[in-house]
């Protein structure tokens, strides 16, 4: 049975006029960001995202089964080609950036003519992200890596490694679990 608080706390969402302002910016935003793109995603059972995250080019991310995709989380496959390959049991907490593209900088282009480099992510399985986690195109982070909140990951992460900073740099190692796991192709 639920508490007091709870029952207080759903009640006042229901007559403050904002919640209901901000459910039209939600379908709003999960028109083009979210509900579209979830739909060309290759998901396992079992793998949840939440309504807010925001996804790009879907039909290039594949995600493996028993995944949680936090709060605010932003997917961005490449253009054309990069990928997003994520494992089983992978969590990503809220604000999580992982783009397969980056842009090159040539002279005299303006910054949105400039051409981009679009490189595959993958993510090996039972994977933790912390809060605002940045991944970059092109990396590898091995089975059972821990990455610490606001890390920013620029080159591949060894299985089982712990990772902080800016950038992301190992400071520990776990042992990862195996058993019953298997990456998506």
């Amino acid at each position: 049975m639920p508490s007091l608080s709870k029952v207080l706390n759903f009640a006042g969402s229901l007559i403050d006029p904002r919640s209901y302002l901000h459910i039209l910016k939600m379908i709003h935003y999960s028109g083009y960001s979210h509900v579209r793109e979830r739909g060309k995603i290759t998901k396992g059972k079992g793998t949840g995202i939440a309504p807010n995250a925001s996804l790009r080019n879907g039909e290039r991310i594949q995600m493996g089964h028993d995944c949680h995709i936090g709060e605010r989380c932003y997917l961005w496959a490449g253009d054309s080609t990069g990928r997003i390959i994520i494992g089983n049991f992978v969590s990503l907490a809220p604000e999580v950036f992982i783009t397969a593209s980056d842009y090159r900088f040539e002279a005299g282009k303006p910054f949105r003519q400039q051409p981009k480099n679009e490189r595959d992510i993958r993510i090996g399985n039972d994977v933790w992200l912390g809060a605002r986690v940045v991944i970059t195109a092109g990396v590898t982070i091995g089975d059972g890596c821990i990455v610490g909140a606001g890390a920013v990951v620029t080159k591949d992460l060894p299985a089982g490694s712990i990772a902080a900073g800016v950038p992301a740099r190992v400071i520990g190692t776990r042992e990862p679990v195996t058993a019953g796991q298997s990456s998506p192709p």
